[in-house]
Order: structure tokens, then sequence, then C-alpha cells
């Protein structure tokens, strides 16, 4: 029997849609180590966590994978009136990041599939924290977005009404980012709890990544980490708040 190596790159890179493996190879060339060892990972449904320097394309290797997923199950039929996606950091400056990770990688591969005559599915994101203007809320339970960015806060106060809870009946990933901002606080035990909670707040599968910095580098030239993926429900003892790291 012939095994294959996952960590190759083009063994890992081969699990992606056709176009999405172009678009990466054309403007990345090969994978970074965090993403050639944490896709394998990802795609298994384990929780995962990543831990890397910083810029090494720890948040694009979770943000990518589930994309994918999106366009795959999208291209088939359309996505449902729901968040798929959900990706919590604690910061609120998340700007760059999505603008890095989703928003731009998601503009180049609606182009690229539409050059290649493929339809591209309807994919929507949105935002929620704090600042979230009221009708901008109500919009999103009208129309929900499929990959939904917010904080732990903004998610507790969805999760407590009917309504809101409601959005995320279909959710199968989510991410958290920035870990070692709440690691080890009080805002950090709630979102665990609020996480192992999922089950009552979604049918389908979650996935969860948290990121913290190195602890063996010095300050500033610390790395962070990010990781995917778990099947519901998740393991009793799963806690983002104590998760162990690996390199």
């Amino acid at each position: 029997m012939v095994t294959r190596d996952v960590r190759d790159s083009a063994s890992v890179l081969a699990r992606f849609h056709p176009l999405v493996r172009q678009w990466f190879k054309e403007t990345f060339g090969e994978p970074s180590d965090p993403q050639r060892k944490g896709w394998p990972a990802i795609a298994s449904g384990a929780h995962t966590l990543i831990l890397a320097p910083t810029g090494t394309g720890k948040t694009l290797a979770a943000f990518l994978w589930e994309l994918n997923e999106l366009i795959v199950r999208g291209i088939e039929d359309p996505l449902p009136n729901a968040v798929h996606l959900l990706y919590i950091s604690p910061l609120k400056a998340l700007n760059n990041d999505i603008q890095r990770n989703l928003d731009r990688p998601l503009a180049d591969l609606r182009e690229r599939f539409a050059a290649a005559g493929k339809e591209f599915p309807e994919i929507r994101v949105a935002v929620r924290t704090g600042d979230t203007p009221a009708s901008a809320r109500a919009r999103m339970l009208r129309k929900s977005p499929h990959i939904l960015i917010t904080t732990p806060e903004s998610l507790n106060i969805m999760l407590t009404t009917l309504k809101g809870r409601g959005m995320f009946s279909s959710v199968r990933a989510v991410i958290v980012d920035e870990i070692h901002a709440i690691a080890g606080t009080k805002r950090g035990a709630h979102l665990a709890l609020t996480l192992r909670g999922s089950k009552r707040w979604s049918s389908d599968r979650r996935s969860e990544s948290a990121s913290r910095p190195h602890r063996n580098r010095s300050r500033k030239s610390r790395g962070s980490s990010v990781g995917a993926k778990t099947v519901n429900p998740a393991p009793p003892d799963f806690d983002p708040s104590r998760s162990s790291t690996a390199e």
C-alpha cells in the first residue's frame, strides 16, 4: 500500500478546489510550515492549535480551508441563510487582519472563478462588534452572513436571544484568534464556557482555533498561534484558555 505524506506541499494543496489551489500557488508559492502542518489537522475535524511566529500565515491557514469548504458546498447548493464560519477575536481592531486574510482572498477568488467561466457561490461576510449599528444588527438576523467576525462579548449578547441563537444553527467552524489576550482571564474562561456549550446552539460541527504568544521568545519577537477544528460535541475537557501548544 502506498501512503502519502500529508505534510508534503503538493499533497496538502491537492485537498483544495483546483482554482483555490491555483490562486494560492500564484499568490504565495509554497505553503508555510503552519499551513502545511495545520491543514491536515484542520481537515480531520480535530481541535488544532498552530504555534508559529507572527507573519507566517496562521490565520490564513484557518480561514482558507474553511473558505474552500464554503466554496465547494456553495457550488453544489446555495448556502443556507445562517452563519457557517465564526471568527472570534478579543481585539476590536480587526480590519487589517480581515482585509488580508478574508476580504482580499475572497475578492481574488471571485474574480478567478469568473475569468474561468465558473460560478462562484454567494458568500456573505459581516462584522459584529459593540460599534455595529442597530440597523446592521437587525439586517443580520433577517439575512445572516455566512462568515461572521465578532468579539467574545458580542457573541455572548447574540446568544442570549432566540433569534440570535438561530443564526448559528449551521456553524461548522469556529476560529478563535489572539487567544493570548484572554488566556487565564475571566474573558477567556467565559468564552471557553460559551464554546463548550455550542452543541446547544449549533446542530452541525464546529472548529476552534486559538492563538497565543510563544512563551520562549523575547517580548519583541513573540509569535502566536491559530488552529482549527472540532467535531461536535466538543471534548469535555477542551478549554481554549489553557490549551497545550505544539510547534
